[in-house]
């Protein structure tokens, strides 16, 4: 049986093997990108919010009636991994173990987990302003691009607009716990 359900919300994130890079260069991000829009509608799957930072990235996904995470995530990374080995003539793994899975369990906490994905260069101490970060969809999430032909309707629901979202990470800032995935919003299902 699959370890994702139809209509659930899923925050998965993975970390570089020995917490060493998984992106080297720029066009490394892109690929990644590229696939995951090539492969969403195909495996049934809503991206919500991604985060790709030089050791790990973040991905807020919701699986589709008759959807496969699994394998959106499988064939994905797959490609990833395969052709960002070869580019850098190394052998083995680019990540530590199998991705880190929580299922969302209420809609509220997402408003928090979304700009806790999306701050993670911030927080990081990487970019001073968050529009600066090229490897999320927050400026998509905020209007400000239109590249990514994800659905935004999650933002809507969770802060009403784009425009509030915008508000809620002027607002919010780093106060948001590293450690949210604790908080008793969440099952772990690893």
């Amino acid at each position: 049986m699959d370890k994702y359900q139809d209509g659930c919300i899923y925050h998965i994130y993975n970390i570089g093997r020995n917490e060493e890079a998984i992106f080297f260069e720029d066009r490394n991000y892109k690929y990644l990108i590229r696939k995951m829009i090539h492969n969403y509608k195909i495996y049934g799957v809503k991206i919500i919010a991604f985060c790709f930072m030089p050791n790990h990235f973040h991905l807020l996904l919701k699986q589709e009636s008759g959807g496969s995470i699994s394998e959106f995530l499988d064939i994905t990374f797959a490609a990833y991994d395969s052709s960002t080995l070869n580019h850098e003539e190394r052998s083995g793994d680019l990540f530590e173990t199998e991705p880190k899975i929580f299922q969302i369990k209420k809609k509220e906490y997402l408003k928090f987990l979304i700009w806790y994905i999306h701050n993670n260069p911030m927080k990081a101490g990487m970019i001073k302003r968050i529009e600066e970060w090229k490897h999320s969809n927050y400026l998509e999430c905020i209007g400000r691009h239109k590249a990514y032909p994800f659905d935004l309707n999650m933002i809507n629901e969770s802060y009403g607009s784009q425009a509030e979202y915008k508000l809620f990470g002027r607002i919010t800032g780093n106060d948001i716990d590293p450690g949210i995935e604790k908080s008793g919003y969440l099952i772990d299902n690893e």
